[in-house]
């Protein structure tokens, strides 16, 4: 009989984290000019406000976050220092991995999205290795920037730098998630009492 909270898939992601490595370990073990493009990205997103950083802080419930990735995805380039930064002001309570998408095959048919290799997609799961929830691709905000340029009659030119405004909006939506997922981390049985998790 299964315990009340399980996950089958909890020793699945376990090794999955194994395998990933902090940011600045992917980074430094990616190539050259690869890692470049996600430095030059940090320093274009800005700082976070105060009541951001309290949305992400004190939650008192540590949870993982395994980002599959590709450092040379545009969309990853994009969203990797961004979620670098709220795993950051979460302080001890996130532990952030990744992992490239090519390098676990399993781990990339699991995240596959609309039956595509998509990257990045964040994974975050308990310290039990619970899956709490995922998202993956792009964010909302971007789906409707390229719904505008790409269905309408005006198209962005490739390669173009992305707005700092809509910078902004991807993170809000990114500090959306963490923070609902810390939520979700704080309120749930399993991390607030001592039960017997598989």
């Amino acid at each position: 009989m299964n315990p009340t909270y399980f996950d089958i898939r909890s020793a699945f992601w376990k090794r999955a984290v194994e395998r990933a490595s902090d940011y600045e370990t992917y980074l430094a073990e990616s190539p050259a000019p690869q890692a470049a493009r996600w430095r030059q990205q940090e320093s274009r997103v800005p700082p976070l406000g105060p009541a951001d950083r309290e949305r992400l802080t004190g939650h008192g419930c540590p949870m993982h976050v395994l980002v599959v990735s590709g450092v040379w995805c545009g969309d990853c380039v994009r969203q990797g220092p961004i979620i670098k930064q709220l795993a950051d002001a979460a302080g001890a309570d996130v532990q952030l991995r990744l992992i490239d998408r090519d390098l676990d095959p399993a781990v990339r048919d699991e995240v596959r999205i609309l039956g595509a290799m998509r990257v990045p997609v964040a994974i975050f799961l308990t310290t039990q290795f619970l899956e709490i929830g995922r998202v993956g691709d792009r964010m909302l905000s971007t789906y409707r920037r390229k719904a505008i340029t790409e269905v309408g009659a005006a198209c962005a030119l490739p390669g173009a730098r992305t707005p700092v405004d809509e910078t902004l909006a991807e993170r809000g939506e990114w500090i959306d998630v963490f923070e609902r997922m810390l939520l979700m981390v704080r309120l749930s049985p399993v991390t607030r009492e001592a039960v017997d998790v598989v």
